[in-house]
C-alpha cells in the first residue's frame, strides 16, 4: 500500500519492445525520418528543377477565415472565383497556365472581396512575364520560391495621448464604488417612491 500523500500507482508495462517468446514486437518504430526527410526534399528540388523558370507556388486569393470568431483574419485561399478572373479578363483554362490559382466552386459574397481580388490579379498579370521555347536563357529570371504576393499584415501603432489635468482628477475607483452602490439600491429606493406615492 502507498504511504503518504503520494502518486497512485498506475505503471504500465504491457509493451513489447523486443520480439520474444513472450509475443510479436508491438511498438511502431520510426528508424527512416532522417532518410524520409532527404527524399521529401530531394523530390522538391527535382519539381522544382522540372517546372523551372516557373514559380515553386500558385498565386491564390486572399479570404476571410470562416465562423464568428475568426471572421476579422484574412488568410491565402484555395483559388480565385470565375467572377475575379472574368472580371480581369481570365479564361480560367488560361489562368492555370500562368500560375494562377482557379477554385470553381467559391463564389463571392460582397463587393470588397471581389475588388481586393481583382486588384491582385491585376498587379500579377504587371508583373507576369511570359516565355516561349525560343527565349534565350540570359532572358530567364531566378526561380520564385516563396509565396507570391505575400499578404502584407499592417504594423501596429501605439498613439500617444496628452494627460489632462481632468484625467488626473478623476478618481475610478470611486466613480465605480458608487455606481455599484447606487445600482445595488436603486430597486429599494424605488420601492419606497411607490410606497411615498400610494400612501
Amino acid at each position: 500500500m502507498v504511504k503518504h500523500n503520494n502518486v497512485i500507482p498506475n505503471l504500465h508495462f504491457h509493451k513489447k519492445y523486443c520480439q520474444s517468446s513472450r509475443g510479436p514486437l508491438k511498438v511502431r518504430v520510426q528508424l527512416n525520418q532522417a532518410t524520409r526527410k532527404k527524399a521529401r526534399r530531394m523530390r522538391r528540388a527535382a519539381k522544382a528543377a522540372a517546372i523551372a523558370p516557373r514559380p515553386m507556388k500558385k498565386l491564390r486569393p486572399i479570404v476571410q477565415c470562416p465562423t464568428q470568431k475568426y471572421s476579422a483574419k484574412s488568410r491565402l485561399g484555395r483559388g480565385f472565383s470565375l467572377a475575379e478572373l472574368e472580371a480581369v479578363g481570365l479564361q480560367p483554362a488560361y489562368a492555370m497556365t500562368v500560375g494562377i490559382a482557379v477554385d470553381r466552386r467559391r463564389t463571392n459574397k460582397s463587393e470588397e472581396s471581389l475588388q481586393r481580388n481583382v486588384q491582385r490579379l491585376e498587379e500579377y498579370k504587371k508583373n507576369l512575364v511570359v516565355f516561349t521555347k525560343d527565349s534565350s536563357p540570359e532572358d530567364v529570371p531566378a526561380q520564385l520560391t516563396g509565396t507570391i504576393q505575400p499578404i502584407v499584415k499592417p504594423a501596429p501603432t501605439i498613439v500617444m495621448e496628452k494627460i489632462t489635468d481632468e484625467m488626473k482628477s478623476f478618481k475610478a475607483f470611486t466613480t465605480m464604488r458608487v455606481a455599484r452602490q447606487e445600482t445595488k439600491t436603486a430597486g429599494y429606493r424605488a420601492s419606497v417612491a411607490n410606497r411615498k406615492k400610494k400612501d
